[in-house]
């Protein structure tokens, strides 16, 4: 049996997955936790085998959660589970120690699929996801100005990414749990570390970097 750990802030999904993860004869979901902290402290009370970690949450990222659990924990896989394909997003939950990496677009096949390669020791990522870092890796040695990425935080990405694909300061923020003010701290210090002075000139630089496709 395949006791899993549900992460994600939206009761809704967790609901879904629980019913669909609860028909499999080999799974059962043992414990949910909307965010980064209650994930810590179920996985320590519950030692799952499978943790499907969403990566956008308040307080504690799935990024960050994942890299203390791995820590705390070093035998409980993770799984992330995300709506966001970005090459550098899927890195990074890659390089925090998660072991698959699957779309919450992808069918449900593709998420029974990931558990129990991830249960089996083997690492997975669903085509779309595979995808998507196969062509980060091809840019990532000729984008010009790919290099001014690494002055950028985790969260600076994150807000970049959004406002490159043309969201509002008040949509990033409701998407990434955090105010409108702190979006617009954020993109005041983007535009600054990559010396662009517009959202045009920032749609083009994180095109020609990489981080999101025309």
């Amino acid at each position: 049996m395949i006791r899993i750990l549900l992460v994600d802030d939206h009761a809704v999904l967790r609901e879904a997955l629980r019913a669909l993860l609860d028909m499999e004869p080999d799974m059962r979901v043992v414990a949910e936790a909307k965010d980064g902290a209650s994930a810590l402290r179920l996985a320590a009370r519950h030692t799952p085998d499978v943790v499907i970690m969403d990566i956008s949450m308040p307080g504690l990222d799935g990024v960050e959660t994942t890299r203390l659990m791995r820590t705390r924990l070093p035998a409980v896989r993770v799984l992330a589970l995300s709506s966001t394909c970005h090459a550098h997003m899927i890195q990074e939950m890659l390089n925090a120690g998660a072991a698959a990496y699957v779309l919450k677009s992808a069918a449900s096949a593709e998420l029974r699929r990931g558990i129990r390669a991830v249960y089996a020791d083997r690492s997975f990522l669903c085509p779309a996801a595979s995808e998507a870092l196969a062509d980060g890796v091809r840019h990532q040695g000729h984008a010009p100005g790919a290099a001014g990425l690494s002055a950028l935080s985790r969260r600076e990405q994150q807000v970049a990414i959004r406002l490159a694909e043309g969201k509002t300061a008040s949509a990033v923020a409701v998407e990434l749990h955090i105010a409108p003010s702190t979006v617009e701290v954020h993109r005041r210090n983007i535009m600054r570390k990559l010396d662009v002075h517009k959202a045009a000139d920032l749609t083009r630089y994180a095109i020609r970097s990489g981080l999101i496709t025309p």
